[in-house]
């Protein structure tokens, strides 16, 4: 749906920019603006600016700007329309409603009930006994629900306090219980009810509260995920919500029988409510808690409001809690045990694998993703059927990682017993794509034969041929697996001469050109220094020669790399290219074709620096030297504020 202009423009006139960023970021009056330390990047003095009148603000550091929607966009991670939505709220604006050919039909026809009634308690109710009372919020808690979870509690305790679990007959129904007004015929209104329900019957149903418990679960995650039980009796729904059994058949919560009896899809489980980015309830989980009953998780079929392969469980709250790291893993009580250990990023499918939506979604968020997988066959299956789904879409930049756990393990387990340091630690040093894929094929083939790594390479190709055609990572993936087979001038003995360390003996240029000449499809890095280099200068001959269209060359290094060296036009220069490249050992990038890639961004921005510096010291314009120093103030920011710096580059003195 497009709102506009005119709308967006009266929602931003009528939001005060000072008071909405204030109420995230300290802002102090400076002047006509005010002032804080830029939220978007680390800094110790405030460079940060938001104009009242003008209704935007700036950052002289990172050069962050924008108005209110871009605000809450950035720091709140909200969409277009959820930012917008907000401030129309606030503003008491009414956007446009969707037309109805863009949007699911989530209305149902509420109806009086038929023969239901419910019977009453032979004893006076009471909170305590109540299974069915509307809370406004969902963080109101039953005083027994939070002191079950407090240390010194104990069983008989639990057993003497808490009734027992009543009957579907004895469930309120909304008229009674005053929450009739609040459902609408919306089935989101219907929904979250029935959490509501469901979080009531687990304050009062003692073995799915131990067996939360003895997961690890305390009152307060069970709380913020919202989690609930579903009774035992085959109809408590329809009892629940007489007026509602149209809504919750469009939901498919509610069955029929062949014989023509109604019946409730989830029975006897422990309820995961599951939300969509808007934080709306839309469905749920129901897990077994006997491992024997299958099957052990039960989602809510396909409707209208529930589409399992566009959600990711944990997805809202992951960014709720402003998550910057986001990891895939398989179950829901893994994804609340990461949560509660403090590992914000964990999302799950829902009960189907990993498809290119989810994929796309987290990249979104996450240009680094990391997928964990149970350490057993079937983990490792999955992780190899992630592996081909991601090809495709695995543009420059993105990076996939992946976490096979030790067999017998999954994330909720590990953390418990390595801890949140521990999990961490196994997360930074998960195997990227690239190490994941040759150890997967090396395990299929025997290497000590031509024939094995004719035939591991022949099955690389094929995967690698699905990737994106237009970037360097396809390349660099084929002449890293060539290389650890042995394959090529980079897979032979090498030179007894090699004396230089390429991290601490090479200056940012030669770097430069070692890269290049061994890889010629990261030459778009370094085109943008062309202007800058002597015409003279090694780094400038390369780059004139690579703009020659040489994909089929480029896809077989050694002719290439033959090629460069050919067509060079002076032979002592050719003479020192190639000393240099017998005296450099570049093995430790050889085999991560993925930190090639962030390693020359790394240094195409330290040369940048150090080209326009050396341009500062001799220029005689006031306008031109304002520029560079402009550039050199984009570019030390995101040298300052980069998120992963290669480690090694860190050493590097030739910048000044």
């Amino acid at each position: 749906m497009r709102i506009s202009q005119v709308i967006i423009d009266q929602v931003l006139d009528r939001t005060d920019l000072v008071d909405l960023i204030n109420s995230r970021v300290k802002l102090k009056k400076s002047g006509k603006s005010y002032t804080a330390c830029c939220p978007f990047h680390q800094e110790k003095s405030p460079s940060f600016h938001v104009h009242r009148d003008k209704g935007f603000y700036h950052c002289f550091g990172c050069q962050a700007s924008g108005n209110a929607i871009t605000f809450l966009m950035e720091h709140d991670h909200r969409t277009f329309m959820e930012a917008l939505s907000d401030l129309a709220q606030q503003a008491g604006i009414e956007l446009p409603k969707s037309d109805p050919a863009d949007a699911p039909q989530v209305q149902y026809q509420r109806q009086a009930p038929k023969t239901l009634t419910p019977k009453k308690q032979p004893t006076p109710t009471t909170a305590a006994t109540q299974p069915y009372t509307h809370t406004a919020h969902a963080e109101d808690d039953d005083a027994g629900w939070q002191d079950f979870f407090q240390a010194g509690a104990t069983e008989s305790d639990l057993e003497t306090n808490l009734p027992t679990v009543p009957t579907a007959a004895a469930y309120l129904t909304p008229d009674e219980s005053g929450f009739a007004e609040q459902l609408d015929g919306s089935l989101y209104s219907l929904l979250e009810a029935i959490t509501q329900f469901y979080q009531s019957q687990l304050q009062q149903h003692l073995p799915a509260r131990q067996y939360l418990h003895g997961r690890g679960l305390d009152g307060e995650a069970c709380t913020f995920w919202r989690l609930g039980y579903a009774p035992t009796d085959w109809q408590h729904l329809e009892q629940a919500f007489p007026n509602d059994i149209e809504g919750l058949k469009q939901l498919g919560l509610v069955r029929t029988s062949e014989s023509g009896r109604q019946f409730d899809l989830l029975r006897d489980r422990v309820m995961f409510p599951i939300r969509d980015r808007k934080g709306r309830v839309v469905g749920f989980g129901g897990r077994a808690m006997q491992d024997d009953v299958k099957p052990k998780y039960i989602n809510s079929p396909e409707s209208v409001v529930f589409n399992k392969s566009n959600l990711l469980y944990g997805l809202y709250e992951g960014r709720k809690a402003r998550a910057k790291k986001w990891l895939m893993v398989e179950g829901y009580m893994d994804v609340i045990a990461l949560h509660q250990a403090g590992v914000h990023g964990a999302v799950a499918a829902l009960g189907t694998a990993a498809n290119v939506d989810h994929l796309n979604t987290l990249f979104k968020l996450d240009p680094s993703l990391t997928l964990a997988f149970d350490g057993d066959q079937a983990g490792q299956n999955a992780a190899w059927r992630t592996l081909e789904l991601a090809l495709p879409i695995l543009n420059d930049g993105l990076e996939l990682r992946f976490l096979v756990l030790p067999e017998g393990q999954d994330p909720d387990s590990l953390i418990r017993r390595e801890g949140t340091h521990g999990f961490r630690d196994r997360i930074q040093q998960a195997p990227p794509l690239s190490d994941f894929l040759y150890d997967s094929l090396a395990r299929q083939y025997d290497l000590n034969h031509p024939e094995g790594k004719g035939r591991l390479m022949h099955a690389a190709q094929q995967l690698i041929q699905q990737l994106p055609q237009h970037g360097s990572y396809r390349h660099l993936l084929r002449h890293s697996i060539r290389d650890r087979l042995g394959l090529g001038f980079r897979g032979k003995a090498q030179a007894p001469r090699q004396s230089i360390s390429f991290e601490q003996g090479c200056s940012l240029e030669e770097k430069a050109l070692l890269l290049l000449l061994q890889y010629p499809a990261l030459r778009a890095h370094f085109q943008p220094l062309d202007g800058l280099l002597d015409p003279q200068a090694p780094l400038k001959q390369l780059l004139q020669l690579l703009r020659t269209d040489l994909e089929q060359q480029i896809d077989d290094p050694e002719q290439m790399l033959y090629f460069i060296l050919g067509a060079w036009p002076e032979a002592q220069s050719r003479r020192k290219l190639c000393d240099l490249l017998d005296a450099v050992d570049l093995t430790n990038y050889i085999q991560h074709p993925e930190r090639l890639d962030r390693l020359c961004r790394e240094l195409a921005l330290q040369l940048h620096e150090q080209l326009l510096t050396r341009r500062l010291r001799s220029i005689q314009s006031l306008t031109e030297a304002r520029e560079i120093n402009a550039q050199l103030l984009d570019i030390r920011y995101q040298l300052h504020f980069r998120e992963s710096a290669d480690p090694l580059l860190m050493h590097e003195s030739h910048i000044h």
